[in-house]
C-alpha cells in the first residue's frame, strides 16, 4: 500500500511503522498528483484502489469566505481529487477494472451553517462522484464516495474543528448534541465503511454517496 501526505515526518514515521510506502505529495499540485500515481505503479506494478483523503476544512459565509479561502479550499478538495483520478483511471481500466473511493461529507448532501467554501467542495465531490461513476462503469472501474459526518481527529484539540479557530478538549470534540447519536464519529468507523467499498463486497455499488454520519442526514 502507498499513501501521500505533506508533512513528511509524520509521513515517514508511519511508513516504518506500518510496512507501507510514503510518498511526499501536495495535492494542489498536478505534478505531484501524477507522481504519486507514477510512484504507486513502480513499486506495485498496478493499481487496484484509490482513496482521495486529502482534504481542507474551513469556516466562513459568502461575504467571510476570503478570496485565498476559497480557491484554497477548492484546490485540494476539488481540482486535487479531480487530478488523482484523472491520473489512475487509465491504468485502473488497463488492468480490467478498480475501485476509487473519493472522501466527500455529509455536508455534501445538506448544507452547512458557517462552511461555504467547504460545503461546495463536497457536494462538487460528490457529483464527480456520480459522474465518474457512470463514465467508467462499463470499464469495470467503480467510483463512491463516503461522506462521514463530524469525525474526531487529533488537529480539533490542537488547533479547533476549522482552520484558524481555537483548540477545544477531547471531551468536548468528541460529545455532541446536534448528532442523533450523541457523538462524534471515531477514523476507524469511517475506515471501515472505505474498506467495504473498495471491497468486492460492494462489487454492485458505484455512484453511491455513503452517509457515516451518526443520523446527521436524517434529520
Amino acid at each position: 500500500m502507498a499513501f501521500t501526505g505533506r508533512r513528511s515526518d509524520r509521513g515517514r514515521a508511519l511508513a516504518e511503522a506500518t510496512g507501507t510506502l510514503y510518498i511526499a505529495a501536495d495535492h494542489t499540485v498536478e505534478a505531484d498528483c501524477q507522481r504519486s500515481v507514477a510512484k504507486t505503479l513502480s513499486a506495485f506494478g498496478r493499481l487496484d484502489v484509490l482513496f482521495n483523503n486529502a482534504g481542507i476544512v474551513v469556516h466562513g459565509t459568502a461575504e467571510t469566505t476570503t478570496d485565498a479561502e476559497w480557491q484554497q479550499t477548492l484546490a485540494l478538495n476539488v481540482t486535487g481529487v479531480w487530478w488523482m483520478c484523472k491520473y489512475a483511471i487509465p491504468h485502473l481500466r488497463a488492468q480490467g477494472g478498480g475501485a476509487i473511493i473519493n472522501n466527500a461529507s455529509d455536508w455534501g448532501l445538506v448544507g452547512a451553517r458557517d462552511a461555504l467554501a467547504y460545503a461546495a467542495s463536497k457536494g462538487a465531490v460528490v457529483q464527480m462522484t456520480r459522474s465518474m461513476s457512470l463514465d467508467h462503469a462499463r470499464e469495470g472501474i467503480r467510483v463512491n464516495a463516503v461522506c462521514p459526518g463530524d469525525t474526531f481527529v487529533e488537529r480539533w484539540v490542537e488547533a479547533g474543528y476549522f482552520e484558524g479557530t481555537e483548540a477545544v478538549s477531547e471531551k468536548e470534540a468528541r460529545l455532541s448534541e446536534e448528532i442523533p447519536l450523541g457523538r462524534v464519529g471515531k477514523a476507524e468507523e469511517i475506515a471501515q465503511v472505505v474498506l467495504f467499498l473498495a471491497s468486492d463486497e460492494s462489487s454492485f455499488m458505484t455512484g453511491a454517496a455513503v452517509p457515516v454520519d451518526g443520523g446527521n442526514t436524517a434529520q
